[in-house]
């Protein structure tokens, strides 16, 4: 900002620098006289005004609230730099800020700790600006200030709890973090051990099947174990994953699709895969594995039945907003009467009812389309 004195005030001004703290002898009243030296005189906002020219940029003139904020008389303040009411614990990066300002000669506001005389300490909020003449030369600096205390401190209250909360939040996260890593763990030893011992069942009823002449029999057992090597496959994956709560479905049905089909030995099937990662709650992961398990069989056993050769196609998308699994064949289809009355088919209806997912059956001209719908809000 600029100033420019005017009347006897400004010649004192011009003439005698040094004596603009002689303005608070003025006996000007309200309404009469030089209404800036009234003003400064009778504001209740603390103000100095230094002098640049002279050694050390001293103080030159203060009124009483300025007097009244830090406790020092008149006396004790013109002369001095403004630097005597900074203490021990001063930030010295905002005394390098203002320095800067007033060696760059441009306005600067600041907070800063400063001291009174009696060394209680108090927030001071600085606004500091030169003074130019007409020719542009800063002849002096304008300092207006203000006790902020209330306000810093109570900022430095909320601070300080802030980072108490912080602190707990993040010592309450770590305790979290190490019981779901213990929590993990735990759950990957519980799917390789169930993995382990479903693999274990299995070769034990194939062990026990090569000893059955009865076709009829074996082919109730091999429906059962192609049953427990999904779930073992299922358990696999659970242990494998890092996220325990979690399990990819689609990413496990394009791979369960090229497991039924290459350990059919059909390699007339015209496998088509088209997935991507579907997540759903890890608890879900063992019917939906069923249900994905029984339908490829089924596709496999009945739709490219007697040697006949054909398209499987696995796809995950989404229609409707709502995610889905969808697994056609082009056989000859299932008529209307065999699909009230199939296990397989009564097999899945009850696994996607337990796993909250719905299952239909439709037809594929020619063929089977069985779709797995999931709710809208299935996480992706």
């Amino acid at each position: 900002m600029a100033f420019e004195p005017s009347g006897t005030v400004r010649r004192e001004f011009l003439q005698q620098p040094d004596d603009w703290h002689l303005t608070d002898a003025l006996a000007y009243e309200h309404g009469r006289g030089d209404p800036f030296a009234a003003a400064v005189r009778a504001t209740r906002m603390p103000m100095v005004i230094t002098d640049p020219a002279r050694d050390d940029n001293p103080i030159v003139y203060c009124n009483v609230a300025f007097q009244n904020l830090t406790g020092y008389a008149r006396d004790e303040i013109v002369g001095r730099n403004c630097r005597f009411l900074q203490g021990p614990d001063t930030d010295v990066a905002t005394v390098a800020k203002i320095r800067q300002a007033i060696d760059e000669g441009h306005d600067v506001e600041a907070d800063i700790l400063n001291y009174r005389k009696d060394g209680t300490q108090f927030w001071n909020a600085l606004y500091l600006s030169p003074v130019r003449d007409k020719e542009g030369v800063i002849r002096f600096f304008f300092a207006s200030q203000l006790d902020v205390t209330d306000r810093i401190e109570a900022r430095n209250i909320i601070n300080h709890q802030k980072e108490l909360v912080e602190r707990e939040v993040e010592r309450r996260t770590a305790d979290l973090r190490s019981a779901l890593q213990a929590k993990t763990m735990l759950l990957h030893e519980v799917d390789h051990r169930v993995k382990n011992n479903l693999t274990m069942i299995g070769s034990l009823l194939r062990l026990q099947a090569r000893s059955i002449d009865d076709t009829a029999i074996t082919a109730k057992l091999e429906s059962m174990l192609e049953r427990v090597d999904a779930l073992a496959v299922v358990h696999r994956q659970l242990y494998q994953s890092e996220n325990v709560t979690q399990f990819d479905i689609g990413t496990f049905a394009g791979g369960l699709a090229h497991d039924v089909v290459g350990s059919s030995g059909r390699s007339d099937i015209d496998l088509h895969v088209n997935t991507r990662p579907l997540f759903v709650e890890a608890a879900q992961a063992s019917a939906l594995g069923l249900v994905i398990n029984e339908t490829l069989t089924n596709a496999v056993k009945h739709a490219f039945a007697s040697g006949r050769s054909g398209r499987l196609t696995v796809v995950v998308a989404d229609e409707d907003e709502r995610p889905l699994i969808r697994i056609c064949d082009d056989g000859p289809g299932m008529p209307s009467a065999k699909r009230t009355k199939s296990i397989g088919m009564s097999l899945v209806t009850r696994l996607a009812r337990q796993a909250g997912v719905e299952a239909t059956w439709s037809g594929n001209s020619p063929g089977t389309c069985v779709t797995i719908s999931f709710s809208k809000t299935r996480s992706m």
